[in-house]
């Protein structure tokens, strides 16, 4: 009878378990080759890609928070909608990469290449970069994020 009700109780406490779902864990992917990966709407939090080619990947609505970019080659990538807060995208290739409506705010982005990249509806607030690579992002700057609410211009410091 007493081992009937541990079993019972271990069976309710693994349901309880799997009904919560499970945690986001960060991944290492440094100098993978992940070109054309799909990682859309995915938990990504505090994964690492550092070096890794990402050309043409799709990353739209992921959650990025806090994530390392290093030196990654996201040339084409599609990050509509992401969330890319507080990650670290020092020295990555971002060119004609689709930013539209990414939230990149707390953002470390110096050396970072964005020639090309669609940035509508992007938030850049509080992002580290370098006065040219903000002078051209101001250039093709638009819209107004509709998460945060935030006018990309306003978040580039644009005059």
């Amino acid at each position: 009878m007493v081992f009937r009700r541990i079993v019972e109780l271990l069976l309710v406490c693994l349901m309880g378990l799997l009904l919560l779902g499970t945690p986001a864990y960060s991944l290492d992917y440094t100098k993978r080759d992940l070109e054309e990966a799909d990682f859309s709407h995915q938990d990504l939090r505090g994964s690492t890609f550092n070096k890794a080619n990402l050309r043409n990947s799709n990353f739209s609505y992921a959650n990025l928070e806090g994530v390392s970019l290093f030196g990654a080659n996201m040339d084409s990538a599609n990050l509509e909608g992401a969330n890319l807060r507080n990650a670290v995208l020092d020295q990555a290739r971002l060119t004609h990469a689709n930013l539209r409506n990414a939230i990149l705010e707390g953002a470390f982005a110096t050396n970072t290449k964005f020639e090309g990249a669609l940035i509508e509806g992007a938030d850049f607030t509080d992002v580290l970069l370098t006065p040219y690579v903000q002078e051209m992002l101001c250039k093709v700057a638009s819209g107004t994020n509709p998460v945060t609410g935030r006018d990309t211009r306003d978040t580039l410091l644009c005059s």
